[in-house]
């Protein structure tokens, strides 16, 4: 009888650090990334304010980008700071906690994007 766990992968190495699940290789020398598809968006930037699911707390929501995940991430931190505020990236979409629409959407304009306010 076989184990489910029996085809478990390496997930850290002492060695090289954290390991992709997907291609076992080190997380800085993952080729799953190299072959992802960048979502194709109409051109246009929205941000918009969302306090759904959050307990009230506000987040400014930033869709559209049509950026590779380490490009996204590095956008993020480059809006978190322009902000003073913490965020995350999920489901490619980047989230600034507090309500940084305008700069959020100052930031993006200075770098050239075409930015729509969306929502209330």
């Amino acid at each position: 009888m076989t184990h489910p766990s029996s085809r478990s992968t390496l997930v850290y190495s002492t060695e090289t650090g954290r390991m992709c699940p997907d291609c076992s290789q080190p997380v800085a020398n993952c080729i799953c990334n190299r072959n992802k598809v960048v979502a194709v968006t109409d051109g246009v930037v929205r941000v918009s304010r969302e306090t759904k699911g959050r307990a009230g707390k506000g987040v400014t929501l930033v869709k559209g980008l049509a950026l590779d995940t380490a490009a996204l991430a590095a956008m993020a931190k480059q809006l978190r700071n322009a902000c003073g505020a913490g965020g995350t990236v999920k489901d490619g979409i980047i989230e600034v906690q507090g309500d940084h629409c305008e700069r959020v959407a100052q930031a993006l304009k200075l770098q050239g994007y075409t930015v729509k306010r969306s929502g209330g």
